[in-house]
């Protein structure tokens, strides 16, 4: 039986989910209806979509109605994080299950809210944290579960992003941390899953410190133009023009008369109220601490994680960009590994990445890393067959990894960055357990 799907948000990143239905699981899963404040945008993908009858619109206030009306069995919630709790519980409540981009939501109130839905629903939610099916962190989890390095004492997880990638999120809804959550939340929840996800544990204390020190007024920058798309002669590479970018042409610029949303803010105005470099110390169940740094502004991007044990230490070394340039006049230029189409996604091959372990007393050794095809290091592809075709428990399938990722993963990585942004505010360490959350912790 074909899955009838609806999904509610269908900005850029709705487009993934709507090309997987509509092309490689049409056998598997229908796009029956779905849901955008800006009418503009669903005009965008039904033209892309081609002839025919598209998906039926629904108003996007009224997602249980819609789920019942279209008897709808899943719904994936793309919208912006601050409504993704509204959403996820308006979807359970209709009678069908949801699936999430991360992060799951952005505060405690949003924990509860879908916490208390799933049990009273009795519904599923997944989260989809694409990163986890990257072959080189599948690697990663497959080395630790090995007891090769023993038992984790510590980890230090460094992640770049860079004046392309990086930058972006200072243009866009998410430089209001009412909208996002910050950094801690909308970017990092990624990080903390597969931390997670790699030690098979739960945070149970973190201590944060960061603020906004590039981006912003952080700095005195002289005059700046309101937004990336202008003539302004005052606009340099940390404008985005969305006139030079196809999809974001379409999806945002041209559909600014509905709802005056602009894709392409400066970076270095005010009203940003995110920070743009974060540290933190996080203890772990289990006894391990985490060392965690976050980067907004590099000239590069990709991460590397240092994992400490009882015996020895994994490394993870990853370039998913190597540089963002400028030519000659005056446009950005990103390493060619990047899709030209998306130089401010995250949707790109890596340049290099390398994982080596070293036991005590012995030499240091590579571990293989099967090649992955697709976005976000391979991830992405292997998710979309994991959710619409099967192959997790949940589906059925075989998961030795248990990668396909639950609410309550979804809890467990907002806590750290909830947690982070109340010790932000503090300046003290913040016990999750003091959160006021339902505090899932079966299964670990």
């Amino acid at each position: 039986m074909v899955t009838r799907y609806g999904i509610v948000g269908t900005g850029a990143r709705a487009g993934m989910y709507i090309e997987a239905l509509t092309g490689d699981f049409a056998e598997h899963g229908e796009l029956v209806a779905w849901a955008d404040p800006n009418p503009g945008r669903l005009d965008v993908h039904e033209a892309r979509l081609g002839d025919g009858p598209g998906p039926a619109r629904f108003d996007h206030t009224k997602i249980a109605g819609a789920v019942r009306e279209h008897r709808l069995d899943r719904v994936i919630v793309t919208a912006l994080d601050r409504v993704h709790a509204d959403a996820v519980v308006a979807v359970l409540e209709g009678g069908a299950d949801a699936v999430v981009e991360k992060p799951l939501t952005i505060d405690e109130a949003g924990v509860r809210a879908i916490s208390e839905a799933v049990e009273r629903t009795g519904r599923d939610v997944v989260v989809t944290f694409n990163y986890r099916y990257s072959p080189r962190n599948a690697a990663l989890r497959q080395l630790i579960a090995s007891g090769e390095i023993g038992a984790v004492t510590s980890l230090h997880f460094e992640w770049l992003l860079d004046t392309a990638h990086g930058a972006d999120y200072f243009r866009r809804w998410h430089r209001e941390k009412v909208n996002s959550g910050g950094l801690l939340v909308h970017k990092s929840s990624h990080h903390f899953d597969l931390v997670n996800w790699w030690l098979g544990a739960a945070p149970t204390r973190v201590f944060a410190s960061g603020g906004l020190r590039f981006y912003g007024t952080a700095l005195e920058r002289g005059p700046r133009p309101e937004r990336g798309t202008t003539d302004d002669p005052a606009r340099d590479a940390f404008s985005l023009d969305l006139r030079t970018v196809p999809a974001y042409r379409e999806l945002y610029l041209e559909q600014e008369h509905h709802d005056g949303y602009r894709r392409d803010q400066d970076v270095f105005t005010e009203g940003i109220t995110i920070e743009d470099n974060l540290s933190l110390v996080v203890d772990y169940t289990g006894h391990s601490t985490m060392s965690y740094s976050l980067n907004a502004h590099a000239p590069w991007e990709g991460y590397t994680v240092g994992v400490n044990g009882t015996l020895g230490r994994a490394e993870l070394t990853v370039v998913e960009r190597g540089s963002v340039t400028v030519d000659g006049d005056g446009h950005v230029v990103v390493d060619p590994s990047a899709r030209p189409d998306l130089v401010a996604d995250d949707r790109q091959r890596p340049v290099s990445e390398r994982l080596v372990v070293q036991k005590h007393f012995e030499p240091a050794r590579e571990v293989p890393i099967p090649e992955g095809t697709g976005g976000h290091g391979g991830g992405d592809a292997t998710m979309l067959g994991d959710l619409f075709a099967g192959g997790s428990p949940r589906s059925g399938g075989h998961d030795p990894l248990g990668r396909a990722a639950s609410w309550r993963d979804g809890v467990r990585s907002v806590a750290v960055g909830i947690a982070g942004n109340r010790s932000l505010l503090t300046g003290q360490a913040v016990r999750v357990a003091d959160l006021g959350f339902p505090w899932p912790n079966d299964g670990l």
